[in-house]
């Protein structure tokens, strides 16, 4: 490997690791979340340019902290020096060189930038997104897939938001405890997505680090509103999911469906972990999105290691679900779950009712879904067509591989 390909490889692991801990940082005593990425963007800039020759720094963040506070430094003495003041610019420049200099210390300000980003002054529907961009480095077009919406849309949004958070003067810092639960919903949300992304991917050495820091973050949330039945319902459906990462791949790399799944290699630990919190979150307050999702998890997780023949309890879960988000994606699983109690037949007429919204066009789980019902209603030459669709949208080569080969053993067409 070069060392122009070394300094890129730390470069990456150093944004997978420490993005957005040095964003919420550099940006809590601006407020300028735009300015302190574009700060962070140019010291990675310079650190691709120079680490090939000069050699990659011993801790590579402080090293990034360091010329990224320059690089805001002299923006906002250029830009805001009448605001700022000297001696305002003068401690964040010693707050964040003494930060650099003690690089194990620097404070996590990470929630404080979660709950700005989920400030009333934000629209709703973008306070989700601006924390996965803010704090995981996500981009708009990974967002925008997220939340069914076009790319240029959510990047146009995500701009005035960041925009909002500097002209209203959000504070950075953990709301009042009556403020929070108002801000809450966006929080989980956010996190929750993160985690849904972090699932897709594939790391032979454990927990991929987005699905990491999504657990990591739910656990932080946790332990700061401790009687909160979402936050532990949102917990407890992360462990649930990631209890299952070990089976969900075969030795040569196939993807396995759950309902294949070897149960001896689930992780037991974390199942007990879900199932406590789950406990704990029904006996707090009334059941939520995350509560009912993690509910829903557990009634799995009993009919493969147990047997329990519970797919109605299943299809009534999805029913409640349903009624408090309004979900297409909601109605997608309902319709897969009613029909193991009811058929094919009933399944796709729900799933037909769902193709007159256009975010199902290019939503891979609605073809593979609609191709999987078709194939066993007989319905062979519209389940290959379907099948085709979801395998040309799969991301996971994996998952493209599966579906293929259901589209395969259909056998001969008419």
């Amino acid at each position: 490997m070069s060392d122009g390909d070394e300094a890129r490889r730390i470069a990456e692991q150093t944004a997978r690791e420490s993005y957005g801990r040095l964003v919420a940082f550099l940006s809590a005593r601006t407020r300028d979340v735009a300015g302190a990425e574009d700060a962070l963007a140019e010291a990675f800039a310079t650190a691709l340019r120079t680490w090939p020759t000069d050699g990659i720094p011993e801790n590579p963040a402080a090293w990034l902290l360091t010329v990224a506070r320059r690089r805001q430094t002299d923006s906002v003495r250029r830009r805001q020096t009448r605001v700022a003041g000297k001696e305002h610019l003068k401690m964040i420049a010693d707050e964040i060189e003494e930060a650099a200099a003690t690089p194990d210390e620097i404070p996590d300000r990470r929630l404080a930038l979660m709950f700005a980003c989920a400030h009333p002054a934000i629209e709703r529907g973008l306070r989700a997104p601006l924390i996965l961009q803010t704090i995981l480095g996500l981009t708009a077009q990974d967002i925008a897939s997220a939340f069914l919406i076009p790319p240029a849309t959510m990047g146009q949004r995500l701009v005035r938001a960041k925009a909002r958070i500097k002209d209203a003067g959000i504070p950075f810092g953990i709301p009042d405890k009556e403020e929070l639960p108002g801000r809450l919903d966006a929080v989980l949300e956010a996190i929750y997505a993160a985690y849904s992304k972090g699932w897709g991917e594939i790391d032979e050495s454990g927990t991929p680090p987005l699905a990491d820091e999504a657990i990591w973050l739910g656990r932080l949330v946790v332990s700061l509103m401790p009687g909160e039945p979402e936050a532990m319902g949102m917990l407890a459906l992360m462990l649930y999911a990631e209890s299952r990462r070990p089976a969900r791949r075969s030795p040569d790399g196939s993807y396995i469906p759950l309902e294949q799944q070897d149960v001896a290699l689930w992780d037991e630990a974390q199942i007990e972990m879900a199932e406590t919190l789950l406990r704990r979150a029904n006996t707090s307050g009334p059941s939520g999105r995350y509560q009912i999702e993690a509910a829903i998890q557990s009634a799995h997780t009993a009919r493969r290691i147990f047997g329990t023949p519970n797919w109605p309890a299943v299809v009534a879960l999805y029913g409640h679900l349903f009624a408090i988000t309004g979900s297409p994606v909601v109605a997608l699983n309902h319709a897969v779950a009613l029909s193991e109690v009811k058929g094919p037949a009933a399944a796709l007429a729900e799933i037909d009712r769902l193709a007159a919204d256009k975010r199902m066009a290019d939503y891979q789980p609605y073809w593979a879904a609609r191709g999987t019902l078709l194939a066993k209603a007989g319905r062979r030459t519209e389940a290959y067509e379907a099948l085709t669709v979801a395998a040309g949208l799969a991301a996971d080569d994996a998952v493209r591989r599966y579906l293929l080969k259901q589209r395969d053993e259909l056998g001969p067409l008419d």
